[in-house]
């Protein structure tokens, strides 16, 4: 009788492994589009920091991530047994934040003169010497919107399964995400640093590795500039995305519009993928843009 039951455990223990590991690979898939995005705005958060400390910022910022995570996870898993309805509320306010962020990045990058919350703050940071502390906490807290969607879209596609299930894919996503993301940013961090070892490789084939190592020196600061590029566009298709989302009437017009897209006889189909998500860039573009006028006029009024 003993040896029954736990047989039987033993096979709804792997049946639920099994269901674990099916969502899981589904949800990798699902957030994948988003972990682009992450990768990119980590890459550029932590550019311009000295050689010396580029891996221990990282990892002070991956570390942030997983306490963003051990947060994020409990809590989605309580929200949306609670009170389920304030899932989409709460991600569009982080939305908002990234299209804030954005737009911040714009104005300073466009306008160098105009002050801006970003250029007080970096400013601050020189004065006190604590830049690169102010840099791990802008890196984590950008990396906190960015992990609660990819939890919120998790959440979503296992709704339907056991609560157990739930947690160990929420884990093993978030877990999976922080590793793959903070272990591609250290590498591409670190490219110039391999550049400059291989272009000093003495022995057979030296002169094939030292093309190789110049070709990637000078390569890295090209990536980075592309990367910081890729990492503001990524707030605004993240962040407006995650607006238009949940603003069921424009999510919807974008929806039709994507499907008479389809229809069209040449590159319909990467019409409909790409001509959505620039919209939901440019909406995000005038959130973040009226958000920053908002509070510039508040710091008018309220200079203190």
């Amino acid at each position: 009788m003993a040896g029954g039951s736990l047989l039987a455990l033993l096979d709804d223990i792997a049946s639920i492994l099994d269901d674990v590991g099916v969502l899981t690979k589904a949800a990798a898939a699902k957030t994948s589009g988003v972990l682009g995005d992450d990768l990119a705005l980590n890459a550029q958060q932590v550019a311009g920091v000295a050689s010396r400390r580029e891996l221990p910022v990282v990892w002070a910022v991956a570390r942030g991530s997983f306490l963003n995570k051990a947060i994020l996870v409990p809590s989605a898993l309580a929200i949306s047994a609670t009170i389920p309805w304030a899932v989409i509320p709460l991600l569009m306010i982080g939305g908002l934040y990234l299209c804030f962020e954005g737009a911040e990045k714009l104005i300073h990058r466009f306008f160098p003169h105009a002050p801006s919350h970003d250029s007080g703050q970096a400013a601050a940071a020189v004065f006190s010497g604590n830049m690169e502390k102010d840099k791990i906490k802008g890196a984590v807290r950008t990396d906190f919107i960015l992990s609660a969607e990819i939890v919120a879209i998790t959440l979503g596609m296992v709704a339907g399964a056991p609560f157990a299930a739930q947690c160990m894919v929420l884990c093993a996503i978030a877990v999976l995400m922080t590793v793959g993301v903070y272990g591609l940013v250290a590498g591409i961090v670190k490219l110039d640093d391999l550049g400059i070892f291989l272009s000093t490789v003495k022995g057979p084939g030296s002169p094939v590795l030292a093309i190789l190592g110049n070709g990637i020196v000078a390569a890295a600061p090209i990536l980075m500039k592309v990367l910081s590029v890729l990492g503001t566009a990524a707030m605004f298709l993240v962040g407006g995305g995650i607006l238009t989302h949940g603003i069921p009437a424009m999510h919807h017009g974008l929806e039709q519009f994507a499907h008479l897209l389809h229809g069209v006889p040449v590159a319909g189909g990467v019409l409909k993928a790409l001509v959505p998500a620039l919209l939901s860039a440019v909406f995000g573009v005038l959130a973040g843009s009226v958000v920053v006028g908002a509070l510039k006029i508040v710091r008018r009024l309220r200079p203190n």
